[in-house]
């Protein structure tokens, strides 16, 4: 049987890399997005997608009730194989911050569906794409940040392990911690992009309470403010910062380390 492989969030930060990769490899796929249809907050649009897939890429929904019924429909279509893309340390966050994460581990480990998980880091491309790049681009980051590193994980390398957990059965019933090859501050980060750039870019460490009033002045979600200050939390007490060889052990390379991914994307 010809695998199709169902790549969630295709147009997105990690999603359109799945493609690019799986693409590459000479894999048939499709490519869910709302620009293709397919609508979280509208079951009668998952069916479409899932019947007749073998593997799909996931990514947490936003609202946690989606999860368990995609999938449970998932199941009933007969997947072979289900990559969910989570959030490094989620065993040690409480179940208020990241609920969209914690409800779809919850459903995928509790399926009968072969599962693999990817807890990811934070990303190099937060800099650079959305998340912080107009704060980077205006010159003042502004974050609840100490100088506790942050080992940041390359995008594509995550796309390369999803797609070698799409395509092969070594890795179910496995979760990767994914990360960079070593810790960078915030500071550090920062400054090896000015010097990149040639541009003066100021870090400002905020306190939880100032960045919260930050995100809801900005018309953020309640919600999206106590998880961000959630996550923020667990990376000051060094939760998320020591770095793993699950990229490198899997891809039988280095993990991309920040500066290579400076001189790429900063040129």
């Amino acid at each position: 049987m010809t695998e199709e492989i169902l790549v969630l969030g295709a147009t997105g930060k990690t999603g359109r890399r799945v493609v690019r990769t799986l693409e590459a490899a000479g894999a048939t796929l499709r490519k869910a997005s709302r620009a293709t249809g397919f609508d979280w907050n509208d079951q009668s649009t998952w069916k479409q997608f899932l019947h007749g897939a073998t593997a799909a890429y996931l990514i947490a929904p936003e609202d946690p009730s989606a999860a368990s019924p995609f999938v449970e429909l998932a199941a009933a279509s007969g997947l072979r194989r289900v990559v969910l893309l989570s959030g490094r340390g989620l065993d040690q966050t409480p179940p208020d911050v990241f609920r969209g994460m914690h409800a779809a581990e919850k459903a995928v480990r509790s399926s009968d569906l072969p599962w693999t998980i990817l807890r990811a880091n934070n990303f190099n491309q937060n800099f650079s794409e959305q998340v912080w790049q107009p704060e980077i681009d205006a010159g003042r980051l502004s974050l609840p940040v100490d100088d506790t590193p942050e080992p940041f994980v390359d995008v594509q390398d995550i796309a390369e392990v999803a797609a070698l957990a799409l395509t092969t059965d070594d890795h179910q019933g496995k979760t990767y911690d994914l990360t960079g090859p070593e810790g960078v501050t915030f500071a550090t980060a920062v400054a090896k992009i000015a010097a990149a750039t040639g541009r003066t870019i100021e870090l400002v460490e905020l306190t939880p309470a100032e960045y919260r009033e930050a995100l809801l002045a900005q018309g953020a979600p309640e919600e999206v403010a106590t998880e961000l200050n959630g996550m923020f939390e667990s990376m000051r007490k060094g939760q998320l910062a020591t770095p793993t060889d699950d990229v490198a052990r899997l891809l039988n390379r280095p993990a991309t380390s920040f500066d290579a991914y400076v001189a790429e994307t900063w040129r």
